[in-house]
């Protein structure tokens, strides 16, 4: 925290990794890039990566919450939907992203952004690539043993100009169109004040900001709702005091709303537990030196990696005692301890958090509960998480039963009123 917070101006810049490294086509002169070097959570601190983080920033919570609940709806209805939830969060993130709505599970526009994630979380751990300590690998022909690093990271780049260009050259087409409507980035970018013509000093970091929103959003907000669901059915005790806090605040005749977030502590102490119990990047991004620093005696280099353990910094029981409890009621309600958690994780920094409307609406309608074998005992899921700078719990079942029936018709008039 030291580093990486307090002293973040010097050590917010981002290591030279061979095959990450910025480049934005897809070209043939013979680079080894993967090309996840043009998003802003690779990009070296500066002009480039504050602009993509402006737009990163937006918030997209107000937007797509038809989308949420009918998310929730689905998973009432049928739990085993919670397995689709790359589809149903996709949904809501391309939604908001481009105002795209996917034809099905096979939509380009879902399947380009999952395979560039999955690629992305490869590329990025931390010693996956002998060629990133030492880079004069990068010179081997590509015939030679051991140089199929060469064509992997071809492959994918392809896959990255695909996910970050074909969705913003189709919006740019179709947004005047009823195909699509103007959401967040694309409203900002093309909207009427613009005549439906970006700027063109906007254009790269538009199109490489909402790549990130969409790739990241997917793939970091899919792992910790899971999380959340696993920790729920582990925990139900901790269900009855939230099911306790939200029938006090809100009652029985509506569902959350942003609005409330400030009157629900305990919601919200679930929700930095989630994220603090089981980290999706428990090794977050690596940071590396932007100038020499000296640091307890010990003097760090510019240009010294720096791998965060976030993992043992949200498990350190001298903050966090009995770490591997999942224990809402440890930030007594302060909001300061809370937010070190998402911080932590997604990079040090503000960051804002959609995780709420699910969370909330999930606990305002739903008992989430272990499912029980065919004599009618308990099943305990026995958990693995892959491996990767993001991380997935294994799959798992669950029972989601629906609290009220007036919970079901609250939700259901929601979804049909948004889909129309």
């Amino acid at each position: 925290m030291e580093l990486l917070d307090r002293r973040s101006a010097i050590y917010s810049d981002r290591p030279t990794m061979v095959t990450s490294f910025i480049r934005p086509y897809p070209d043939s002169d013979g680079s080894i890039s993967s090309g996840y070097g043009q998003p802003f959570v690779l990009q070296p601190y500066g002009d480039n990566w504050r602009q993509q983080r402006k737009i990163v920033a937006q918030d997209f919570s107000q937007i797509g919450i038809a989308r949420y609940n009918s998310f929730v709806y689905g998973v009432m209805k049928d739990p085993a939907t919670l397995a689709l939830i790359q589809q149903a969060y996709g949904t809501i993130i391309i939604q908001c992203t481009y105002g795209h709505y996917l034809k099905d599970e096979n939509d380009p526009f879902l399947t380009s952004p999952l395979t560039a994630m999955e690629n992305f979380s490869k590329s990025t751990a931390p010693g996956a690539w002998l060629v990133d300590f030492l880079p004069l690998l990068q010179y081997m022909p590509k015939w030679m043993p051991g140089a199929s690093f060469r064509s992997t990271a071809a492959k994918w780049r392809q896959i990255v100009w695909d996910t970050t260009w074909e969705p913003y050259l189709w919006l740019k087409e179709n947004l005047v169109g009823s195909a699509t409507r103007a959401y967040c980035i694309s409203d900002n970018v093309f909207g009427p004040g613009l005549g439906n013509k970006p700027d063109q000093r906007a254009r790269g970091p538009i199109g490489l900001a909402a790549s990130t929103v969409m790739g990241a959003g997917m793939d970091t907000n899919n792992s910790t709702v899971l999380i959340f669901f696993l920790a729920m059915m582990l925990n139900p005790s901790v269900q009855a005091k939230a099911r306790r806090e939200l029938d006090d605040v809100i009652g029985p005749d509506r569902l959350p709303t942003l609005n409330d977030k400030p009157s629900l502590p305990y919601i919200r102490s679930i929700m930095a537990e989630v994220m603090r119990w089981h980290p999706v990047m428990p090794l977050g991004i690596a940071h590396s030196l932007s100038k020499d620093d000296i640091y307890e005696g010990m003097l760090l280099l510019k240009g010294s990696l720096m791998i965060p353990n976030v993992w043992y910094m949200l498990h350190d029981p001298e903050f966090y005692p009995n770490p591997d409890t999942f224990d809402p009621d440890r930030y007594q309600n302060v909001d300061s301890e809370m937010e070190k958690i998402p911080e932590l994780i997604f990079g040090f920094g503000r960051r804002v958090c959609t995780f709420f409307l699910i969370v909330a609406t999930i606990l305002s309608t739903c008992e989430i509960v272990l499912p029980v074998d065919t004599k009618g005992n308990k099943v305990i899921p026995n958990i693995t998480f892959s491996s990767g700078t993001i991380i997935f719990p294994s799959e798992f079942d669950v029972d989601i039963r629906c609290r009220s029936d007036k919970a079901r018709e609250m939700l259901s008039s929601l979804v049909s009123d948004g889909a129309e």
